[in-house]
């Protein structure tokens, strides 16, 4: 999965820390090479640093607090997570005024709706995209090599988190075909989608039942290149809710099927349908065919599994799921799942 903040902290530094060694000898320049990780972990300050690179250490730390250690807080605790991220974000923004990546994870809090978020990101689309296009040209004039394109690759990402955002956001609001277009957007600046942004646009394809864009956006259509094959689970989450509008519902459970091949406890996760809070710097990085990935598919597929509410509270296409995945599942299983609903249930309710 694509933007891990830890790791894109680690690749800018090291960027800096490898061009501060142009003037050694090669022999020197890998001596001095060996001891950053350790410097890194240990003693970052002693490392060559803008305050870009400064600022999005400090991005990279409120994301890990707010995409990975708040969902499983406590109030109190939760508390003081969101008071110490917004704290790191000002930092950031206070260093580096065209911080994009805190810049928009600061406005996701501030912002009241889901409307004006969008309208926000909407407003400032332009700007980010022509700042990181400057950086990206800049990074480029410095040579041919490995290290310019990293350089360029990196200075692009924020922007195309942006994009990203933008398509989350309008498929939240229901501006399905907006989304798709933020989409667009981002496979015309990005061929490999380093994003992800397709498993944004299969499930708003789904949305609109367009069934050739779904296909063509699997089949990457245009020059798209993307690194996985066409079969991860919000494609096939989107491939099922079509089939189920369409009531082919031999298709629908063949995918299902497909799925229990490519992910581990498909069954357990797709009873669950756990909803997860929306990662704020990024879509989570997990890894690929994971149970991780799969929960974080279910989760953004709500969208279209609680689409129109039944009696039980799950939507139609929800709770179809939640049968079918019942049939492939022991008994046993089932008791534990149907416990632990209960204790979930007592817990809400205290």
């Amino acid at each position: 999965m694509a933007f891990d903040p830890q790791r894109e902290d680690y690749q800018r530094m090291g960027l800096r820390f490898a061009r501060s060694l142009d003037s050694l000898s090669p022999s020197e320049a890998q001596r001095a090479f060996n001891s950053f990780s350790r410097r890194f972990a240990r003693d970052r300050d002693s490392l060559p640093q803008s305050d870009s690179d400064r600022a999005f250490h400090l991005v990279s730390m409120a994301a890990k607090l707010i995409d990975y250690e708040l969902p499983f807080a406590d109030d109190e605790e939760g508390s003081n997570i969101i008071e110490r991220g917004r704290s790191l974000l000002d930092e950031a923004t206070s260093l580096d005024p065209l911080c994009f990546d805190a810049i928009r994870m600061k406005a996701a809090a501030d912002c009241p709706s889901f409307e004006s978020f969008l309208a926000y990101l909407n407003d400032r689309s332009e700007e980010v995209r022509r700042s990181c296009r400057e950086q990206q040209a800049r990074a480029l004039e410095k040579g041919d090599d490995e290290r310019a394109a990293l350089e360029a690759n990196i200075a692009l990402r924020p922007y195309l988190r942006w994009l990203s955002t933008q398509a989350e956001q309008a498929l939240i609001c229901g501006r399905n075909k907006q989304s798709i277009e933020f989409a667009q957007k981002a496979f015309e600046t990005d061929l490999h989608d380093s994003a992800d942004v397709r498993f944004t646009a299969a499930l708003a394809y789904a949305k609109i039942e367009d069934e050739q864009g779904l296909e063509a956006l699997a089949k990457g259509r245009h020059g798209l290149q993307f690194a996985r094959r066409p079969n991860d689970a919000w494609l096939q989450l989107a491939r099922i809710a079509l089939a189920h509008k369409q009531r082919d519902f031999g298709v629908a459970e063949q995918i299902l099927d497909d799925m229990t091949h490519l992910y581990p406890h498909v069954e357990e996760s797709l009873i669950r349908q756990i909803e997860l809070p929306d990662g704020v710097f990024a879509r989570l990085a997990v890894k690929p065919y994971s149970e991780d990935e799969l929960v974080l598919a279910i989760s953004e597929s709500t969208v279209l599994l609680q689409e129109g509410r039944e009696p039980n509270g799950r939507g139609v296409l929800g709770a179809w799921i939640t049968e079918q995945a019942a049939k492939r599942l022991p008994q046993a299983v089932l008791s534990l799942l149907a416990a632990e609903k209960r204790l979930y249930q007592q817990g809400g309710q205290r």
